[in-house]
Formats: structure tokens, sequence, C-alpha cells
């Protein structure tokens, strides 16, 4: 094992130096002249096209070069972006109006106007265009009928009054929607831009145009993303950072080398390295409103149509252990589905806190639930594929995963298979896949955000789980509940509980990070709603000193 393991750091010291040496100091991605914020991400986004994108990756991307007509501050509350104030809402609560800024432009010098909002939200709902986050929007008078093929793009009901002026009916009124008009689909789109690329609009930094404090100079696809200051942004003087870098790297041990040679400024690392940065002041461990599970195709696979298969598995894993020990970031174990941290109860405490999960780890309940599986079905062993991402710590992370479903679940063999992310996720939305190591993470603060992912039909769902109570239920809470708070929050509470109960998923844990961070950053804002961070307000502060995070002697 020591050899292997002095090999590993030999092989990755080795392409560290490759990877220096291509981009040295001299203004290269590692350089630190000037205002730069350098961070190493394990994931490349998948596209630049806000109506087309669903992971959690692009959406931070989003964070920094578009902004909406709100923006979510440190406390994830809306504030006004391209909008010039707070909306004017009917006495019903269904139709708001919003004025914009004029000073709003593009990258390109064109205004930002009520027509970019208009085309952008018929854009997300037109059949044609496939958008995987469309239902995001149903909210939105006549949106549903509108994908669904009903209705036509035109009948949306979101309309410009003049060109700063917009104005849209919901089909009910939503105490939460000023920070849902924050989220990425929600993002204006350049309608000239847009039509002059077509299909490849998106696809690279020249083929689009930016609205938000950057604009994006450079993607090279699963290797960086080079971001610079925006100087047609509105609010360009508040912005001090003058680029972002990001480098691409799979391999933590790759991204903490690169911190210790003071060639990036926030990097996440592995759990085996977290207890060498203990102590000092670049450690952050932060946890995040994001819950991962194992997500259970029934329609791949006969024996995932079996209840107590489903249960077996969910009860088989032990989550302490594996954020003990395979983590060791943060993260926490849990038996739901909404994490922690994404919305109140009617009492203001957090809304999970209600919840009675019964996919709690207990080896005994999943061997009971595996016999009565095995009856079932008239067999005794089982071999599953389980999908993972493409990093070494994913891998580790599939293992456990695998070690403990095999050893609690005998005659049960899990195949691990190891893709790149947006394979790993185009496979899920295709339904092509028999267990997936998945997640999710809250759009707005409500639990609905999880709740109604799972719903009969939502493009999310990939599980092939139905339920009509469910289904009910969830709508009720989304519509004539919305007004009987109390009502609201308990019936939110039994539909996800009939879920669990019911195990189309098998939650393991919330997800945290440990990470690196120079000490030198400032105001680098975290969210627990849509994109991860926000940048518009960070700077690097070099009368710090980087080893110590103390004001340098001088």
């Amino acid at each position: 094992m020591k050899k292997q393991h002095r090999f590993k750091l030999l092989i990755t010291s080795v392409l560290l130096l490759f990877v220096l040496a291509a981009c040295s100091n001299n203004g290269g991605i590692y350089s630190d002249e000037g205002q730069v914020f350098r961070k190493v991400i394990t994931q490349d986004m998948s596209s630049l096209d806000t109506a087309k994108v669903t992971d959690s990756v692009s959406f931070d991307k989003f964070n920094q070069v578009y902004e909406g007509l709100y923006t979510l501050d440190k406390n994830d509350s809306a504030v006004p972006g391209v909008a010039k104030g707070q909306p004017k809402i009917s006495d019903d609560g269904k139709t708001w109006t919003i004025e914009l800024r004029k000073n709003a432009k593009w990258s390109n010098g064109d205004p930002v106007t009520a027509h970019d909002f208009v085309f952008a939200w018929r854009r997300v709902l037109d059949p044609n265009t496939a958008s995987e986050y469309a239902y995001i929007m149903y909210d939105l008078k006549n949106a549903e009928q509108i994908n669904m093929g009903k209705k036509k793009t035109s009948e949306l009901g979101v309309k410009a009054l003049d060109d700063y002026t917009l104005q849209f009916e919901l089909e009910k009124p939503i105490p939460y929607y000023k920070e849902m008009l924050a989220f990425g689909t929600f993002l204006p789109q350049n309608e000239k831009v847009v039509k002059k690329f077509g299909d490849r609009y998106g696809t690279t930094a020249e083929k689009a145009v930016y609205n938000g404090p950057f604009k994006v100079k450079k993607w090279a696809v699963e290797d960086k993303i080079l971001l610079v200051k925006n100087d047609k942004y509105w609010d360009k003087d508040v912005v001090k950072l003058d680029k972002i870098n990001y480098k691409v790297l799979k391999d933590g041990q790759a991204g903490a080398s690169l911190y210790d040679t003071g060639s990036v400024d926030d990097t996440v690392i592995s759990s085996e390295q977290v207890d060498k940065y203990k102590g000092t002041p670049a450690l952050q461990k932060r946890l995040l409103a994001a819950t991962f599970y194992l997500k259970l195709n029934q329609d791949a696979v006969p024996a995932l149509k079996n209840k107590d298969m489903r249960l077996a598995l969910a009860k088989a894993v032990d989550k302490q252990a594996y954020v003990d020990a395979v983590l060791n970031n943060g993260s926490t174990p849990t038996d739901g589905f909404t994490s922690k941290e994404t919305a109140k109860d009617p009492d203001g405490n957090d809304y999970t806190d209600q919840i009675k999960s019964p996919l709690k780890y207990n080896p005994d309940e999943a061997k009971a639930s595996y016999e009565k599986a095995k009856k079932a079905l008239g067999q005794n062993e089982f071999t599953f594929k389980m999908n993972t991402d493409d990093t070494p710590a994913n891998k580790i992370s599939a293992e456990f995963i695998k070690a403990q479903i095999e050893k609690n679940l005998p005659g049960v063999t899990v195949k691990i298979q190891q893709l790149p992310f947006k394979q790993r996720i185009a496979r899920e939305q295709s339904g092509k896949y028999e267990i997936s190591i998945s997640g999710w993470g809250p759009d707005y603060p409500d639990a609905m955000t999880y709740l109604n992912i799972m719903t009969t039909g939502n493009s999310s769902n990939n599980t092939g789980w139905s339920n009509k109570e469910y289904d009910q239920k969830v709508k009720d809470a989304n519509g004539p509940l919305l007004s009987d708070v109390k009502k609201r929050n308990q019936t939110l509470v039994d539909a996800e509980e009939l879920l669990l109960a019911e195990a189309p998923i098998a939650p393991i844990y919330q997800k945290g990070e440990a990470h690196l961070t120079n000490p030198q950053v400032k105001n680098l804002q975290y969210h627990n709603i849509g994109g991860d961070t926000s940048l518009k307000y960070a700077y690097i502060d070099k009368s710090i000193d980087r080893e110590t995070g103390k004001k340098k002697e001088k």
C-alpha cells in the first residue's frame, strides 16, 4: 500500500509540474498578478445556454456572468438586479409589474430590456427547446400547457409593457417567487444573439453575450474557464476582481498541490487531505443544502420495482461511517430527502426537523426486507450497475457503498461504472442507468424544490416511480394550500414521509465541502440555493499573509 501511495504522489507531482509549466505565472491561468481569483473545480460546466442547464456547476458560473431581475444576497434573500426596485404586486398576488433599470447592458453594448425576459421565458417553455428545467416556470400563467404543446408560446402570461417594464401573471400567488426570479432558468437572453447562433448558442465563450459582473473570455472544455470583468455591467464600479480563472481538475491531490505552491486561491480537498491542513487558516468546512442519494431506476431493473428490495438497499449503508471515514469534509448523514437549511416550518424551525424517516441505517431491517424481496422475486442473487462520477474521490465513495451493500445483503453484487459528470447526468435524464449516485440542491427556499422533482412526469424523476397520493399532496401544497401555512406545511411533511416509505431513492448524506481558501480572499459569498457562489463583491487583500491569515508586518 505504501508503495502504491508513493507512486500516486509521484504521478500527481509529475502531472502538476506539467500543468504549471504549461501555464506559468506570466499572465497565465495561475498568475496572481492584479485582482484575480483562481479556483479549482472538479467538474466543467455543461453550457452557457440558461435554457438548457440543470447542473449546479453551470448555475454557479451563471451567477458571475448573467444577472436576472433579482439576485441573492449573502443571506439568500432577493435583492434588485436588472430590476430597478421591488415589484408591484396585485392584491390577489398574481400579477407582478417590475420596472427595469435603464443602464443595464449586454457585453456587446445592447440594452437589457423587458423583451429579453419575455423571449427567454418563452424559449424555456417552448417544447422544441427541450428544457429539462421548464417545469420550474409552471407557476406562470399557461406555462404548463405551452410546455406540453397545448398552447402557443405567445400565450404565456408575460409581456413587455414597454422596453423597461415587465409584467407577468401567476396561476396562484407564490410567497417565495422573488427568490425564484434569481434562479438561472429565469435569466434573460439576447434574442438577436440566440438566433444568430441557433443550436450552437452557448457552446463556446464567443457564442453568447453576458449581462453580469463578468464575461467569459475563454472556455476550454474539461480544462479551464476564464472570466474577465464586464466593462458594460451597470454596477461595474463595485466589482473589484479583474479576472476569475477556473481550472478543471478531478484529482483533489493536484488541487491541494496547486494551493501549496500559491497557484490557486481555492480548491476542494479530499478526505485524506483534511488532517494535513487541520489548524491552518486555509482550511474551511461548510455544509451545503444538497442531498446525495442512490437513484433507483425501476424502469431499467425489474427487481427495483419491489419495494422491499428498495428498502433493503436504503437501509444497508452505514451513513455515519461513510461521512466520517470516506468524506471527512463536513458532510452529515441523512435519512430524508429535503436538505437542512432549505426551508423553515411555520414556527421558524428547520423544516427537516419534522420528518420521521424509515430509512435509517439498520442492517437487521435491511436483511429482513431483502429476504422478503428474494421470496417475492423468486431469486437469491442480484447484480446492479451503479453509476458515479469519474473522480478518484467518487470512486472511493462508490466502493464504500458497494462494500456495505454486498456485506449486508449477501447475494447482491454491485458493479461500479465511472462516467464523466455530463455523461452521468445524461444517462439519468435518458433513463439509461440502473442505480446512480445522484444529488439535488434547492433552487428556492421551500421544500417544494425537492418534493416537486419526484412527481409523476417530472423530467428529473427518471426512476420509474409514480404515486398518485404523493402527486396530489404536492399539487395541493403548491395550489389551494398556499394560503394556509400550517396545513400546507403538514401536507409537505406527509408527502415527504410517503416518498421515504416508498424509497424510490435512498438518501445517504447532506453534502459538505472541505476547502483550502486563501485568507486573502474577502467577500466571497456562498449560497444555499441556486448557484453556489457570488463573486461580484469579492477581492484579494494582499496585505494579508497567505500562510498565517494575519496582516503582514511592515
